[in-house]
């Protein structure tokens, strides 16, 4: 598929962004860890080998009496006695943390929140859940969530931004009236009431974060519509009598997609930090759920533990500082001053 001399362009200067360009590379490797959470840190081993048989527990539950046990209810593979019935007439091959994201260590030889030691590398928070299978699943629930909700509002925004722009007239001046007037309400209590009145969840959350994070979008695309929609290009097609939703669709869109895309990273950010907020203060995910904004309340609660603090910390700050530093080449990579011949 050959590249446009434009898209290449902006390409070599999103490269020529040394910071940006390598963000994106740890960025991705890292979400490609979290991705792959189940096979890094898990209770489960990855595969069992027991009496000539394969067994993949990280994909189906056993029960204990396929491995000789007397109990039809799930194995647990952490048991000193499913392992040595194991042990004996076969072996296991664990993922690197032996705890998911709510395994609860019944060994700590300290009282919950424990320091960090070989057997929990982060530490403990204060219900004796091993902190690094907690930030790996936290990090992937708060990427995927952000991602989701960026896309889904950017699918909104550039729609109502572009209907306004495009059409203009009473159409416009009423939609901007109803955005200014839901865009002054105070956003952050309303998504408070609205997470303490519905059951939390990650759907629960995502829609109501939604009623708000759209409107960021709705000014730039209206813009770039208003702007366009006069071009000699479009008014000729027009005149030649291709419908409207032709005209926005191949001819406007794509130069308010530009503006939309230089946003989306930053969207993104937000989302991430709002979805923390509402963990922090007890009104987001479930509880039990990976939340690096419940670790950060369990560290302020608990601040003879500063193991907690210091990991959901250093696992946000790096993660919105590599979204921030990608979002800034983004921007210059679709700067016209920039990619100009």
């Amino acid at each position: 598929m050959s590249v446009s001399p434009l898209t290449r362009r902006r390409l070599a200067q999103f490269r020529a962004n040394a910071r940006g360009f390598y963000s994106l590379q740890i960025f991705m490797v890292l979400f490609i860890i979290a991705l792959g959470a189940n096979f890094i840190a898990n209770d489960k081993p990855l595969i069992v080998s027991y009496d000539g048989g394969l067994y993949f527990p990280v994909f189906k539950a056993y029960p204990e009496t396929v491995f000789g046990g007397e109990f039809e209810t799930e194995a647990d593979y952490r048991d000193q006695f499913v392992a040595d019935l194991i042990n004996a007439k076969g072996w296991m091959i664990w993922p690197l943390i032996r705890y998911s994201y709510d395994t609860i260590n019944y060994n700590l030889t300290q009282p919950a929140p424990s320091p960090p030691t070989r057997d929990n590398i982060f530490g403990t928070d204060d219900q004796g859940r091993d902190v690094a299978a907690r930030v790996i699943y936290g990090f992937r629930i708060s990427v995927l969530f952000g991602l989701t909700l960026t896309l889904i509002s950017s699918i909104i925004g550039v729609f109502a931004g572009a209907v306004q722009g495009y059409y203009g007239g009473k159409l416009d001046l009423s939609m901007q009236r109803v955005i200014e007037v839901w865009g002054s309400m105070p956003s952050l209590y309303i998504l408070i009431i609205f997470s303490a009145m519905f059951v939390p969840g990650f759907w629960t959350l995502l829609l109501i974060l939604l009623l708000f994070s759209w409107v960021s979008l709705v000014d730039v695309v209206r813009a770039e519509f208003l702007r366009t929609r006069n071009f000699d290009y479009v008014r000729a097609a027009n005149a030649l009598g291709v419908p409207n939703p032709v005209i926005m669709w191949r001819h406007v869109l794509p130069n308010a997609m530009v503006a939309t895309l230089t946003f989306m990273p930053f969207i993104l950010t937000g989302s991430i930090t709002a979805l923390t907020s509402l963990d922090f203060l007890g009104l987001g995910l479930p509880p039990g759920s990976p939340s690096l904004g419940e670790l950060l309340a369990q560290g302020k609660n608990n601040l003879q533990a500063p193991w907690l603090g210091i990991a959901a910390f250093v696992s946000l700050a790096l993660m919105l500082t590599l979204l921030t530093f990608i979002g800034e080449a983004v921007r210059d990579a679709f700067d016209p001053r920039k990619t100009s011949l």
